[in-house]
């Protein structure tokens, strides 16, 4: 993730060359991410000149990829990792009055909206030699850990600060990273994502030696802690919306992750009540600047014809359900009719979703729909990212 420069984080740049931005490497994806299923969003193409987290710090990459599904008492689906609750119940949600849950059926459309789509319809979703379909990236695990679950110290770049929050971290056993079989990292945005109490724990590029919830050595890229009672997106203008304008955090946009996620129980229900998250090449992100409810950009490199991180697409209401291969891709299809989709990282083109929400629904089957079926809703003033200063206090404890 790119920042603004205070004199530390310049200072830090300074010194930490080539550190990649949050959400700005987005080549790659593989044959596996083309056909759909667990494939691979892609660490890859530059981005390098945006900053990184906080003062020079590491920032996060791509979204996507990779994750297998499974394991006893593991994945996202079910009963989570642990005992503490299902994904997608009460008690692993935001406050009831959070954006992400706002009914925009009827909402306005913004007035780039048809400037943006008419573009990104002629280009497509994305380049040749990348995926060009919308795709659904099963990379994710929820972790839900009961109150017994001890919290655990790691270790972030100092650089980090104050954009990221230092408290320790509930690492549930038998738990799993993005796109890993446990707690270690092979490499890849490796976010974890942890619920416990009224808190959402989210740590980008979260490690373990060993891969156990205890022993070796814990470390990370940037923390974020929500508090799950508390509403960060009321509206307020720059500095102090969110986490803060400019903050860095889990991902480019500093969105939640979790709570935007398309689980397996939702699919299975057949509803899906809150708004889905989604990446897209970095050259089809517009630079410099977001919209509300994002507070932070990656690597964008796209013109003014793109979409700024934070924009919300929803689904034309008029477009034909009955087209779509199956009730899990209407399902989702609904939901963002009603919710609509957050721009959230750079990378391939993907809603992101739980690994276990591939007993649900196939990698390609919302492949069909094309940027000229949404319209961007109206996002708001664009904001400049290099004109914000992150100016927060960590949450320590």
């Amino acid at each position: 993730m790119t920042r603004t420069l205070t004199l530390a984080s310049a200072l830090a740049i300074l010194s930490v060359s080539g550190a990649t931005a949050c959400g700005s490497s987005d080549s790659g994806g593989g044959t596996a991410a083309a056909t759909g299923g667990s494939g691979n969003g892609g660490a890859g193409d530059g981005g390098a000149a945006n900053a990184g987290s906080g003062n020079g710090g590491a920032g996060n990459g791509s979204s996507g990829g990779g994750a297998s599904s499974g394991g006893t008492g593991s994945g996202s689906g079910g009963s989570g990792n642990g005992d503490g609750g299902t994904p997608g119940t009460t008690g692993t949600r935001l406050a009831p009055t959070s954006v992400f849950y706002q009914d925009i059926s009827g909402a306005a459309v913004d007035s780039e909206s048809k400037m943006i789509l008419d573009a990104l319809q002629a280009s497509a979703w994305g380049d040749p030699g990348k995926r060009q379909t919308l795709g659904v990236d099963f990379s994710f695990e929820i972790n839900v850990a009961d109150p017994s679950v001890p919290r655990r110290a790691f270790t972030q770049d100092p650089g980090a600060l104050p954009d990221c929050d230092t408290a320790p971290i509930p690492l549930v056993p038998g738990g799993k990273t993005e796109g890993a079989d446990d707690y270690a990292c092979s490499g890849g945005d490796c976010h974890l994502l942890v619920f416990q109490g009224t808190r959402l724990y989210e740590l980008y590029q979260a490690d373990v030696t060993g891969g156990m919830a205890t022993g070796g050595d814990f470390t990370g890229s940037c923390l974020v802690v929500w508090d799950l009672t508390k509403d960060y997106w009321a509206p307020k203008d720059p500095p102090d919306f969110s986490r803060g304008d400019g903050c860095n955090g889990a991902d480019a946009g500093d969105m939640p992750i979790a709570p935007l996620l398309l689980t397996s129980e939702e699919l299975a229900a057949g509803e899906v009540k809150h708004a889905l998250r989604f990446t897209i090449s970095n050259n089809r992100i517009r630079s410099d600047v977001y919209v509300h409810p994002a507070t932070h950009i990656g690597g964008p490199s796209g013109g003014p014809d793109t979409l700024p991180y934070g924009s919300r697409l929803r689904l034309r209401a008029d477009y034909d359900l009955a087209s779509l291969p199956n009730d899990a891709a209407r399902t989702v299809a609904k939901a963002l009719q009603k919710y609509g989709m957050f721009l959230a990282d750079g990378g391939n083109i993907y809603v992101s979703a739980t690994t276990s929400a591939s007993d649900q629904i196939g990698g390609s089957d919302l492949g069909d729909l094309q940027p000229s079926d949404f319209e961007m809703i109206e996002g708001g003033a664009r904001i400049n990212w290099h004109d914000q200063n992150c100016t927060r206090t960590p949450v320590s404890d």
